[in-house]
């Protein structure tokens, strides 16, 4: 049987992503943060992809992203999020905060 060990993911969120969130709804925000508390609790990041250079997306059926880095083995750094139909100006964002968060 395989030795299954899940490490908690610690997360850090910048102050970009934090404005960002708090411009949802709190029906919103409750379904960001249960997404999040599975990355921490259980490492399950559900829809994800890699956009390279380091830099990733979560994402929703609805459209949103989150895009975050991960910092170390048991680290992920969001940050920022958006939506699907403004992805193209939120990853240009994400690239430049990865390169001021990641090397900080």
């Amino acid at each position: 049987m395989p030795d299954i060990l899940y490490s908690m993911i610690s997360i850090k969120k910048t102050l970009e992503f934090t404005e960002w969130l708090e411009c949802l709804t709190w029906k919103e925000q409750g379904q960001i943060n249960a997404r999040l508390e599975r990355i921490q609790n259980s490492s399950h990041f559900g829809d994800a992809k890699s956009l390279g250079d380091g830099l990733a997306e979560l994402r929703w059926k609805n459209g949103w992203r989150i895009y975050f880095f991960k910092e170390g083995k048991n680290m992920i750094v969001l940050l920022v999020g958006g939506h699907k139909n403004a992805q193209e100006k939120e990853i240009k964002k994400a690239r430049l905060l990865l390169k001021r968060y990641a090397h900080a």
